[in-house]
Parts: C-alpha cells; structure tokens; sequence
C-alpha cells in the first residue's frame, strides 16, 4: 500500500511517501515559505523522487489539526483535492499527536506545544506508547501548566514553539521539564502516515465530509458572538 503523507499544520512543511513499509521519500522543511507556494511543489518532487504517479498512491494521510488556520487549511485542501480526484481514502491525525510521534523513546510523558498566541498554546499529552493523557485543546499555558504538574512522570516538550515557554515551563516543573533536541521539534509526514495505518480506513465517499479541527474558533467569529451576546441575540 501506497502512503503520502503532508502536513502543513505550522511554518514547518513536511511530505513524506512511504509504500508498505519503507519510506521511499521525506521532505521537511522550517524555512519560512508561504505553504500555498510551496506545498504542491513539494508534494510533486517527492512523488517524483519515489518514481510514482499520482493514480499509483492507495491512501493519503493529512495532519488536520490544530495549528495555523491558514497552514491546516492548505494541507487540508490539497489532501482532499487529490483523495477525491484519485478516488483514494483520506486519514486525518492530529497535528500534536504526529508531533509527539517523535519522542517514543523517552521514557515519560510527551507534550507537544504549538504558540497560539496570548500565552496560550495548542498542546496534550500523550505517553511514550501514544496514549492520550490529555486530549489536544488550546490552552492558557498556566492552565496547562497546572494539569501538568498534577502528574508524576517526568515530561518531555516537543516542538520548535517550545522554545517561546521554555523559560515559564521550568519555573513550574524544574528538573521534571525536559527539552526535545532540535532534531525532534519538527513535525514529520513519515510518523504521520505511520500513525494514519494504525487508524481504520474511511470510505471514500467520506472524504468530501472531511474538515479540519481547528480546536478554537477563529477571532472573527469569536468577535462575532460576543457583539451577539452583547445584543442579546444568543443565550451561549
């Protein structure tokens, strides 16, 4: 069976093709390009490096959530665009959970965080065996924060936003907070189609009902019901 896997879900842009499995191709990348430029190219290089076409992949596998409204929907767009034109199942994962795929081998629990600004973050936790702890959500960080300390295991954060919390995160849990090297903060499409396997397959027909899982809504609709609230047109 034939994967490709994009994920878009932040700055960083990872593709990945991998047949049963082997990967073949894995293209990623944090330098800061436009992901509506940049993201098909991508997708056709590496197709193109792995000797396939397009009417040759069985699945494809899309990071579907949370992160950049913009960088979700564009991964999104061109993942169902070419399920529905190749006729081909499409899988979702959560963007914190392929983030997390990167660090099976710590012996602990695993914290992906993504910046969504305000000192909030996109975040969850989730063991080494990638059960989930805490579901993903958008979070105040002191609230996270707070969960967090609540469990005994030591924790590793992940992700290139890390870097931003980093000093608030030890002052909460010293010595139990641990830093993913540089290497691991980039999400990757090769553990994202490996995580999609694990998941059942949906029908075909069910890709045309595929949304993204933004797990916030975007600041004008928040505008918008708070004016409606104001009003006294809702009862949220």
């Amino acid at each position: 069976m034939i994967w490709l896997g994009i994920d878009t879900s932040n700055m960083p842009l990872s593709v990945a093709v991998v047949k049963d499995d082997t990967l073949l191709v894995e293209w990623t990348s944090s330098v800061k390009i436009t992901h509506s430029v940049g993201a098909m190219p991508a997708v056709e290089e590496a197709l193109k490096q792995a000797n396939l076409k397009p009417s040759e992949l069985d699945a494809i596998a899309v990071a579907e959530g949370p992160g950049s409204y913009t960088g979700v929907r564009i991964g999104v767009t061109i993942a169902k665009t070419l399920a529905w034109t190749l006729k081909i199942p499409l899988v979702g994962v959560s963007s914190l959970e392929t983030l997390a795929g990167n660090g099976t081998m710590f012996n602990g629990l695993i914290c992906p965080i993504m910046d969504a600004r305000r000192q909030n973050v996109f975040s969850a936790i989730y063991s080494n065996t990638g059960e989930q702890k805490l579901e993903d959500g958008h979070y105040a960080l002191e609230d996270l924060l707070a969960k967090v300390s609540d469990m005994d295991e030591d924790i590793l954060f992940v992700g290139q936003d890390v870097a931003i919390h980093w000093d608030t995160i030890q002052s909460v849990l010293g010595d139990r907070a641990v830093r993913a090297p540089f290497y691991q903060d980039l999400p990757r499409a090769s553990v994202l189609i490996a995580q999609a396997k694990l998941k059942e397959i949906p029908t075909n027909e069910a890709t045309h009902h595929f949304v993204p899982d933004y797990k916030r809504i975007t600041e004008a609709e928040a505008n918008w019901r708070e004016d409606q609230k104001k009003a006294g047109n809702t009862h949220d």
